[in-house]
């Protein structure tokens, strides 16, 4: 690796950064027994709830909790403003390029990005061109994966602005820490992150269809309790009051969508849906879906139901597109990226395919559609075998791979079996978009390495997760504690 991987309690130094003293004399104070002794009673508690994901492909146990780590991350505010322009300044840019995309195509005509990138690409859905969601509002909920690599220095890896899991965690995870570890709350002023349910219902009604009322019926649409965050899914409805449905429960008619109930059919305003573009309407996509609506994109063109995501998101997520996110920040926002990506390489050009095929052992290289952790090479820690494995898929199909250099990500503190250890991090925060703006959620998914010395943070390959606190500015003179948690917990950019 060469460089050495920056500790975000110490920084570069032997002692903890001023701001973070507290944490590090907790951990000191704190036996590890007792550390442990929390943390188990944390994971019961998940294991109880049913908090589980899937690990496809595993035989021995197709369902299991994700390891929670007790140390929480900790951002200081001055960081927390900095990250959060970044943040409103990308999700814009993703709302402006999926709807230039799907409509004008203005950055195509000037020649931002090759045509071939958006029209040769399986994300792109030529069934949505030329609609318009309600209130112009396209990835009305992004998860924006974040790693560092020092103080100031924070990169984006992926945007996720389909359907962006792990919102639970970092709510389940929260509720944890104040019950196991109510003495940090007295040692630091947290952001509070139990609003999201009530944010995410906001951001839901704000985009219901012009005309829907002032209490327009909202649902969250799940492909059902065999998908790997159908906990998410039913947790998220729940802490909304709002009904969780499947496709048998919703019914097309007159270009409108009904929710079929005790008391006969309701018609529905907002779908959160959680079911992939594929699968959304079989007269649209897939034909052998059991899992979507019929009907529901003809419904969605006639303006009589806002969907979120909206179909066709996932142009914006695709990893070759990610490599020109600086351009199209720039594009759309006239100033350049407040949040840099990580340095990329297009293999589908003949010089980013060379130069990554004489570093293979040094490179990330990934999928451009994939995800999870899945179709990736990590070249340092790779076999002889599966780089040359990944050479001939290179050859093979040079479009399908992007390549980035394996960059050291930022550390805290973590129990390992031998005590505390520090292990690689990164960070999923999650951004609302509704018809009155865009707003951050002061916290975010925490995703850290669990094996020493691995970069792989994807539950999926052995990664757990950690509490995220953003730390809110000392309260003026005069105003309560009350009254600077609402003020502080959130970053707005008003105006859509």
């Amino acid at each position: 690796m060469g460089q050495r991987a920056f500790d975000e309690v110490r920084g570069q130094g032997a002692t903890a950064r001023p701001e973070l003293h507290a944490l590090e004399r907790w951990i000191a104070e704190t036996p590890p027994g007792e550390l442990k002794r929390r943390q188990q009673s944390a994971e019961a508690t998940f294991r109880q709830l049913g908090i589980t994901f899937a690990v496809y492909g595993e035989s021995d146990a197709s369902e299991r909790i994700i390891p929670f780590d007790i140390v929480p991350r900790v951002f200081l505010p001055g960081e927390w403003a900095r990250l959060s322009e970044g943040l409103v300044q990308r999700v814009e840019a993703i709302n402006a390029f999926l709807k230039d995309i799907y409509g004008p195509r203005r950055i195509l005509a000037e020649g931002v990005l090759p045509a071939d990138l958006i029209f040769g690409n399986p994300q792109f859905r030529p069934e949505i061109a030329g609609l318009r969601p309600p209130h112009d509002v396209w990835a009305h909920i992004c998860g924006i994966d974040l790693v560092r690599t020092g103080p100031d220095d924070f990169f984006v890896l992926e945007d996720n602005a389909r359907t962006p899991s792990g919102v639970s965690y970092m709510l389940e995870n929260r509720e944890a820490m104040l019950r196991l570890c109510p003495e940090l709350f007295r040692n630091f002023r947290v952001a509070a992150v139990d609003s999201y349910p009530d944010r995410l219902l906001e951001t839901m009604r704000s985009v219901a269809p012009h005309g829907r009322g002032v209490n327009p019926v909202c649902v969250v649409l799940t492909p059902g309790h065999y998908n790997s965050a159908y906990y998410e899914h039913s947790f998220l409805a729940d802490s909304m009051g709002v009904e969780l449905v499947e496709a048998a429960d919703l019914v097309v008619d007159d270009d409108k969508v009904f929710m079929r109930t005790i008391g006969g059919l309701v018609q529905v305003d907002v779908i959160y849906r959680r079911v992939d573009d594929d699968f959304l309407d079989p007269l649209v996509f897939r034909p052998d879906s059991m899992l979507g609506v019929p009907g529901l994109i003809a419904a969605f063109a006639a303006g009589n139901v806002a969907i979120l995501n909206a179909p066709g998101n996932g142009i914006a997520d695709d990893k070759a597109i990610y490599s020109y996110m600086p351009e199209i920040v720039r594009f759309y926002s006239g100033g350049e990226a407040k949040l840099p990506n990580v340095e990329t390489w297009r293999c589908r050009e003949p010089e980013a395919l060379r130069y990554t095929l004489d570093h293979l052992e040094q490179l990330v290289v990934k999928l451009v559609d994939g995800s999870g952790g899945y179709g990736m090479l990590v070249g340092p820690t790779a076999s002889r075998a599966e780089i040359e494995a990944f050479r001939a898929a290179l050859i093979a199909e040079p479009h399908r791979y992007i390549a980035q250099p394996t960059l050291a990500l930022s550390t805290v503190p973590t129990l390992s079996d031998a005590g505390l250890a520090p292990r690689h991090v990164d960070f999923r925060p999650f951004v609302l978009t509704g018809a009155n703006g865009v707003q951050v959620v002061p916290g975010g998914l925490t995703r850290v390495a669990l094996k020493e010395g691995s970069l792989v943070v994807n539950s999926s390959q052995g990664g757990g997760t950690k509490d995220s606190f953003v730390l809110m500015d000392e309260p003026e003179p005069g105003q309560s504690q009350s009254q600077s948690q609402s003020a502080g917990g959130m970053s707005q950019s008003q105006g859509s």
